[in-house]
């Protein structure tokens, strides 16, 4: 089996995947630009990446391609109907950041509450503690999270852990039933009720043709003022040009971001211009799955993946 890891360094340097047990031949790449996923997968049975998109187009061209072992849970980056038109199969990993991710947004939740960002960017940029003649200072505003509403919307595994730390701390949870849904389920709360609601919304949902920028001018107009926004989903959830103008204008209290519509961003994205200067908006490089017991478990269950695979593949 010849096997191709197209992007490596998507995966923490501390963690290698187990190489398998049957004999196969494993080449890997740092990194894979789209202009170079043909040449580097021509000859591949198997197919390990992250992020590296596989349109009808490409996988058209790779007929001994069998295998693509995705390490992350999502899957849009690849053409799942033409890989199933194909005979090619697909597997992800589902789950294994259960843990990593919830707690993430717990820090987001009490790090824009308590404004860390804006008293921790003080001590590195000035001598405003030191010059500002007492005890200390409150230039930035402190809320309880305790008492806090809480919104969630995407009730699967990472939206339920999120409630349930939340409920440990004190908070009130809403989850939020599809947008424009005509009944509501029990145990949601329809949509536009969550967004009035709710001194906090964080996003779980999955990517789709609905839910892509779930989050724009229209939906943030309709959130409580002074609510914060967090998203460790998918960047494309938000319009990232109205999040910047909702906190620009000061009705969201600030937001707490993992994911951006483009990865790497660019240079010159509003978000990343607009968090060098304001206090209020925290930006972390889509590093919420990657916690040393997360990793492990997701190296794991990739060659798991791999090896069914093959398994199946032979005795067939």
């Amino acid at each position: 089996m010849n096997i191709v890891f197209l992007d490596r360094t998507s995966i923490p340097a501390s963690h290698d995947i187990p190489r398998p047990s049957f004999p196969h031949t494993w080449t890997e790449y740092d990194r894979t630009l789209p202009e170079e996923t043909f040449e580097r997968t021509k000859d591949a049975d198997i197919v390990v990446t992250n992020k590296v998109v596989f349109d009808r187009e490409l996988l058209s061209r790779l007929p001994k391609l069998k295998l693509i072992a995705i390490t992350a849970t999502g899957t849009n980056n690849i053409d799942l109907d033409a890989a199933k038109d194909l005979g090619i199969a697909v597997k992800n990993v589902p789950g294994y950041s259960s843990v990593a991710v919830p707690e993430h947004v717990l820090g987001m939740i009490f790090s824009l509450k308590h404004s860390f960002i804006g008293y921790h960017r003080d001590q590195v940029t000035s001598d405003r503690w030191a010059t500002c003649g007492q005890f200390c200072y409150t230039d930035y505003p402190i809320t309880d999270v305790r008492g806090a509403t809480l919104g969630v919307f995407g009730k699967g595994c990472l939206g339920t852990e999120v409630g349930r730390l939340a409920n440990a701390v004190g908070m009130k949870v809403l989850y939020a039933e599809h947008k424009d849904a005509a009944v509501c389920r029990e145990g949601y709360t329809p949509f536009e009720e969550v967004l009035r609601q709710a001194d906090i919304v964080t996003l779980h949902c999955p990517l789709t043709e609905t839910t892509k920028n779930l989050m724009n001018a229209e939906t943030l107009s309709k959130m409580k003022k002074g609510a914060f926004l967090i998203n460790t989903g998918r960047g494309p959830l938000i319009d990232e040009l109205a999040l910047v103008d909702a906190l620009k204008t000061g009705h969201l209290g600030g937001a707490a971001l993992d994911v951006m519509v483009k990865e790497p961003p660019e240079k010159d994205n509003p978000l990343i211009l607009a968090a060098k200067t304001m206090p209020n908006l925290i930006i972390t490089p889509h590093i919420a799955w990657a916690s040393d017991s997360a990793v492990t478990t997701l190296v794991g269950k990739v060659m798991q993946n791999i090896e069914e695979f093959v398994q199946q593949l032979n005795q067939k």
